[in-house]
């Protein structure tokens, strides 16, 4: 069973529109509602590919009442924290370009109270868990030490982590020896303090973020595909080229994906071309959508893999 935690989802208010142009009018195309957030995302993707997973996330307000519809609409197995306030809502806006602009609310303040029965409920859910996904950024209210607590939490039950965050949540995680982290570009140039513009600056910042403390370090870098930090050493995943229709949540799908193969017993670098190849197939679909299995093994035949050590 693959656990992901959300203790900032939101509903995705997806817009597409003919197109984006600075003070200019667009016009819309097509909105949708989703349940959204780093780890419901990842459990959208890891379940159409028939894995087993239960998405953990607070609930609050109308707003949460509303995420828990949608989530039951699409069949996916959730358990709730509730907690007072509303939850948030993030706007996304996309053209037939591809260009895209991603808008989040901060999310809703939580008491100590609150934090306290979600470290409890993941503890719980540690009991039936082979891996955690810990996804996402942290409310109000929640210390950035938080997620290193659930790490420490997991690795006395011998459960696999996976940690997708940023600023100090991310680098107080690395501090509790995650088994993976997998930051993208950005993240991992706020965590390392430096711009990366080159293929050795991505390949320095994997091997300098592995040695911070996790196992293992996937390193997203959107159409540039991915570099792998593993106890075998460095790794690329090159991707196709496409046509990106909307990139927003490319780097979940990527996520999910090498979790899902880990369970499989694949190889890091077998799982990280899985992740490479999900996470390429979801940005070629509209509106934020998730690529199928079937998807992502067609993008799968066409990653180039070479190992950069």
């Amino acid at each position: 069973m693959i656990v992901t935690l959300t203790i900032n989802p939101t509903i995705d208010r997806v817009i597409t529109v003919d197109r984006l142009a600075f003070e200019d009018r667009a016009y819309i195309n097509s909105t949708h509602l989703k349940a959204g957030g780093r780890g419901i995302n990842a459990s959208f993707v890891i379940h159409s590919f028939g894995g087993k997973t239960v998405a953990l996330l607070i609930s609050g307000g109308n707003s949460g009442n509303r995420v828990e519809e949608l989530l039951r609409g699409d069949g996916l197995s959730f358990e709730i924290v509730p907690v007072c306030n509303e939850i948030r809502t993030n706007l996304t806006i996309t053209d037939r370009h591809g260009l895209t602009v991603n808008l989040n609310e901060k999310g809703p303040e939580l008491s100590r109270q609150e934090v306290t029965r979600v470290e409890a409920a993941v503890r719980d859910a540690l009991e039936h868990a082979s891996w955690l996904m810990i996804c996402g950024s942290l409310p109000p209210g929640v210390p950035s030490s938080f997620y290193g607590r659930l790490i420490a939490h997991a690795r006395k039950k011998k459960v696999r982590t996976l940690l997708h965050a940023d600023g100090e949540a991310l680098r107080q995680g690395i501090e509790e020896r995650p088994t993976v982290v997998t930051p993208n570009h950005r993240e991992a140039e706020r965590l390392l303090g430096r711009t990366l513009l080159t293929r050795t600056h991505y390949l320095e910042a994997a091997a300098n973020i592995r040695s911070m403390g996790p196992e293992a370090v996937v390193l997203s870098l959107g159409s540039r595909g991915a570099v792998g930090a593993f106890e075998s050493g460095l790794t690329e995943a090159l991707p196709p080229r496409i046509d990106a229709v909307c990139p927003i949540g490319a780097g979940d799908a990527l996520s999910a994906a090498y979790t899902w193969s880990m369970t499989r017993k694949a190889d890091p670098a077998v799982a990280l071309r899985w992740g490479v190849a999900a996470g390429t197939a979801s940005a070629r679909l509209p509106g934020m959508k998730f690529a199928t299995l079937e998807q992502t093994k067609e993008i799968y035949s066409q990653v180039e893999m070479r190992r950069a050590d």
